[in-house]
């Protein structure tokens, strides 16, 4: 089982296209969030459009889960928090999102929203307390912003990290956790597209401009994982034994 792993497309329609030729390579994609971008000079109602006709070709190639970032949210709930509501049609195309359980030969996904405030946090930790572990293979969270107090939310400047996944990976313990969001983490000096927290392998392919994104591909059966970018290419081996937290984070240690 291969999965390749993306995130922070933010709406570049080259780096879509790649996706199209690259994805059915693989038994899954997955896109950890942001693939709209709140900065670009065409209107979000268009990007969703675009976007829409983009995932539904991709999912009629290879099965596709997707997930909520900061830059997906177009409307609000009726609790006044932000949502991704134009994700909800992805359904109607096979397409699983924020809050759907994704069963694979031997794994489980679970992909989580972006939580605007509390009530949608809440719903995540339902969520998560009322899953049950897969018992033949690995739990897997698709969270777009990564734990805190890891390189993986390392910034360059700063630990950018979510404190509360970093207590939510402590109390449900998945083995893998693919995020995005702090875009410079693999690049940067003390940060890094991989990292383990507690038994959690976790995860950030980074964001890079130009013609495909950085991303991992993680193959579950052959227990590794390989990151891919403009930088280059580094493997890991996913048989390591957890580690014991240091009393100072990489991220909280790390050059500035």
């Amino acid at each position: 089982m291969k999965v390749l792993v993306v995130a922070d497309i933010h709406y570049s329609l080259r780096q879509f296209d790649w996706l199209l030729q690259q994805g059915p390579r693989y038994d899954v994609v997955i896109i950890a969030g942001d693939l709209l971008d709140l900065a670009a000079h065409v209107d979000m109602d268009t990007q969703v459009v675009v976007v829409n006709k983009y995932l539904a070709r991709l999912a009629t190639l290879v099965p596709l889960v997707v997930s909520s970032g900061n830059h997906d949210l177009d409307s609000r709930d009726a609790a006044g928090e932000r949502v991704a509501g134009w994700m909800q049609d992805l359904r109607y195309e096979g397409i699983s999102i924020d809050g759907d359980h994704v069963r694979l030969p031997g794994a489980l996904i679970t992909v989580c929203p972006w939580w605007d405030g509390p009530i949608a946090r809440e719903a995540l930790e339902k969520l998560l307390r009322e899953t049950r572990r897969p018992e033949d293979g690995p739990w897997i969270w698709i969270h777009h912003g990564p734990p805190s107090g890891s390189p993986v939310s390392w910034t360059g400047k700063a630990d950018a990290g979510d404190s509360n996944l970093t207590e939510l990976i402590a109390r449900w313990g998945p083995d893998f956790v693919l995020s995005g969001h702090i875009h410079d983490s693999p690049f940067r000096r003390g940060g890094s597209w991989v990292d383990r927290v507690g038994r959690a392998w976790v995860f950030n392919p980074g964001r890079q401009i130009g013609p495909y994104p950085a991303f991992i591909e993680l193959d579950l059966a052959g227990r590794t994982a390989t990151w891919i970018s403009l930088a280059g290419q580094e493997d890991r081996a996913l048989d390591e034994a957890p580690v014991s937290p240091s009393p100072a984070s990489p991220a909280s240690s790390a050059p500035g």
